[in-house]
């Protein structure tokens, strides 16, 4: 089995778990869509469609409260 990708969802902080979420957005895209060519030829269509780019953020914001959950919203702001 290759090396895992994601070992955790534990982060030091929130803006690390922001970028974790990002991370996991951007491999679901690649795995539903594997081929790059087709990613790439697909970009300048929803990058200049704000219902897309909002589309995005949503699926950012969703892999963000799940590693916030993960994390005890960072453990209850180091309190």
């Amino acid at each position: 089995m290759a090396d895992p990708w994601l070992p955790t969802l534990i982060t030091d902080g929130p803006e690390e778990g922001f970028m974790l979420a990002m991370k996991l957005s951007r491999k679901a895209v690649g795995l539903t869509q594997p081929d790059a060519e087709v990613r790439s030829r697909l970009r300048p269509t929803y990058a200049e469609d704000s219902d897309d780019l909002i589309a995005a953020s949503l699926v950012v914001a969703t892999n963000f409260q799940t590693i916030a959950a993960a994390n005890g919203y960072w453990r209850n702001l180091a309190g």
